[in-house]
């Protein structure tokens, strides 16, 4: 097993670039609530930001997507910190055994351009980070069309934000895998 990707304080970061990249989704999958406490808000910062060489795809049957290595594709999401040892675990059996869990370097953005093709897009100076990314593991479940983060919104959100819902298909016994150290 490796260790996580860690912020300057000691936490764990990650990159999200599905239902994740919606800090509702996020704190009711660490949390059991969409809204938390302000102190708790505060642990963690949500920053945009790309990662190069996946692309994300739709996944069949799902609401939510999955990546896969792509060198010809850039993936747009969120870079995620203040995640707890915890968190992490919550966040490994909220991915399950379909995704393993990897280090990566994702750039920061300054400015987010258009969503569908990245023109516009501002990289931070300075702004490439170590991150935790889930990557989903059986291809052939994939679908060619991307997955659509407004679509989601618009469409499925309410369904995943609440607290009884949100484990219920999530085997215990099945997290996410680490990839090993390189």
């Amino acid at each position: 097993m490796t260790e996580s990707a860690q912020s300057d304080d000691g936490v764990h970061c990650a990159f999200f670039y599905g239902t994740l990249m919606v800090p509702e989704v996020f704190y009711t999958v660490c949390y059991n609530t969409k809204t938390v406490p302000d102190a708790i808000a505060a642990q963690h910062t949500f920053t945009p930001a790309i990662l190069p060489g996946y692309c994300r795809r739709r996944i069949k049957w799902a609401d939510y997507p999955g990546i896969t290595e792509d060198a010809d594709h850039t993936v747009l999401g969120i870079f995620a910190t203040g995640l707890t040892r915890a968190n992490m675990g919550k966040l490994d059996h909220f991915e399950g055994a379909e995704y393993e869990r990897r280090t990566v370097k994702v750039k920061l953005l300054e400015k987010v351009g258009d969503v569908k093709t990245g023109e516009g897009n501002v990289e931070a100076a300075g702004g490439e980070r170590e991150a935790e990314v889930y990557v989903f593991m059986p291809t052939q479940h994939l679908e060619e069309k991307e997955w659509d983060l407004e679509e989601f919104r618009k469409e499925k959100l309410k369904l995943w934000t609440r607290a009884d819902l949100i484990f219920a298909d999530c085997d215990p016994d099945k997290p996410a895998t680490l990839a090993s150290a390189v």
